[in-house]
């Protein structure tokens, strides 16, 4: 079966789009609203404010497992758009760097606050689709990786109105 490459989900949150920029494009307060991810650690240059090349390493844990992943912010447009490719992942450490996958979130201006849209990409394009199936099916308990993350960026964006809106903007640690 061939592959889903992207998939992306849309909410809109009582807030205007400078606001919700600045919690998303802070990646240490992602661990607030995903189901998976438990936190960040910045790179150096982070204090000059978010900005394209700027990396940082995502730590996350799926049931019992988890894994450590160098991500680079490849667009940083406050109040429009906030994007990073995961370059690389490792159990404890960066094993194997490799084009993993992008993470994109778009926001609008919309009546009633912003629409914001996260998107999620399969960027490994060189991967047999059988294998990526497999590889998929096995660290996700059944399911590939569009399935499961249309699951994710649901929980996520429900997660994040609801905070956002009862005023839990989050700081980053």
């Amino acid at each position: 079966m061939p592959r889903t490459f992207t998939v992306s989900d849309s909410i809109v949150i009582a807030l205007d789009p400078g606001e919700v920029y600045e919690q998303i494009s802070d990646p240490r307060r992602m661990a607030s609203w995903s189901p998976e991810n438990q936190g960040a650690t910045l790179g150096e240059g982070w204090g000059q404010g978010t900005r394209v090349g700027l990396r940082f390493a995502g730590h996350n844990k799926r049931g019992g497992v988890k894994w450590t992943t160098q991500c680079v912010v490849t667009a940083a447009e406050p109040g429009e758009r906030f994007a990073f490719r995961v370059r690389a992942f490792g159990p404890r450490r960066l094993a194997l760097p490799s084009r993993i996958a992008s993470w994109e979130y778009r926001f609008e201006a919309v009546d009633g606050g912003t629409q914001v849209t996260e998107t999620w990409t399969d960027d490994r394009r060189s991967w047999p689709d059988f294998l990526a199936n497999g590889f998929d099916k096995a660290v996700t308990r059944g399911k590939v990786f569009a399935d499961f993350q249309r699951g994710n960026i649901r929980h996520t964006l429900a997660t994040l109105k609801r905070q956002l809106e009862r005023g839990g903007a989050t700081r980053g640690e």
